[in-house]
């Protein structure tokens, strides 16, 4: 016990700490912006989704089944080392890709699908009579979308908006595995300085832990917030 309690005391320092509290503000940067362009991606997924446009329809499937049914570190991956790969295949240059930015694109690419079907669920749980209220007004489809279907519908996505923010914290510790300073790199790098990994993974897990908790409880008190004002 007196061995572990020392170890924690050498490792958690105030540097050490300062250190592990950068890669916090990474990871919830990660998460804070893909979930922001997985909520674009996600919009215009749906309206893909909800098109009587068969090209457009289609687009919107291919687009959530294929993110849907493949590994996000498989994604992040591919965005990393395969695009550079292939640009330099087809023009002969070397493309530089910044860690940080592609761990945004892919996590957010990955959230845009799961997000786009949150959307199309809600589009298709209001009211058909909206429709009909909105082409008796002289409304287009596109209007009646943008003005008075979308708007409701954001309404009942956002406590699970939430709970994907809870998912995509603890997925940003995927970012870490092309070399960006997240939260999970951090402990890493802190446990191979001591040859001690249990105790920083310890207290990263305990940092996303509370992260995540301190978001479900925020999250729980919006869905009673907006349960009464309906």
């Amino acid at each position: 016990m007196s061995t572990l309690i020392e170890s924690i005391l050498k490792i958690f320092t105030p540097e050490n700490i300062a250190f592990m509290f950068e890669g916090v503000k990474i990871s919830l940067l990660v998460a804070i912006c893909s979930l922001l362009m997985g909520i674009v991606l996600g919009t215009i997924a749906a309206s893909f989704r909800i098109s009587r446009n068969p090209i457009l329809k289609g687009i919107g499937r291919v687009y959530v089944d294929l993110i849907r049914g493949t590994p996000m570190l498989l994604q992040l991956s591919f965005i990393y080392l395969g695009v550079p790969m292939i640009y330099q295949m087809i023009t002969g240059n070397y493309l530089g890709m910044d860690a940080l930015a592609v761990g945004i694109l892919g996590i957010g690419i990955n959230s845009g699908a799961y997000v786009c079907e949150l959307i199309r669920g809600a589009i298709n749980s209001i009211d058909k009579g909206q429709w009909e209220a909105g082409k008796s007004l002289g409304l287009t489809q596109n209007q009646i979308l943008m003005k008075i279907i979308l708007p409701q519908s954001f309404k009942r996505i956002i406590p699970p908006l939430a709970n994907e923010f809870i998912v995509l914290i603890k997925d940003s510790s995927l970012v870490s595995t092309i070399g960006v300073y997240d939260l999970m790199q951090t402990s890493n790098i802190l446990g191979g300085k001591y040859y001690n990994y249990f105790v920083p993974m310890i207290g990263a897990a305990l940092v996303y832990l509370v992260l995540t908790l301190v978001i479900s409880h925020f999250t729980m008190k919006l869905e009673k917030r907006l349960a009464e004002s309906d």
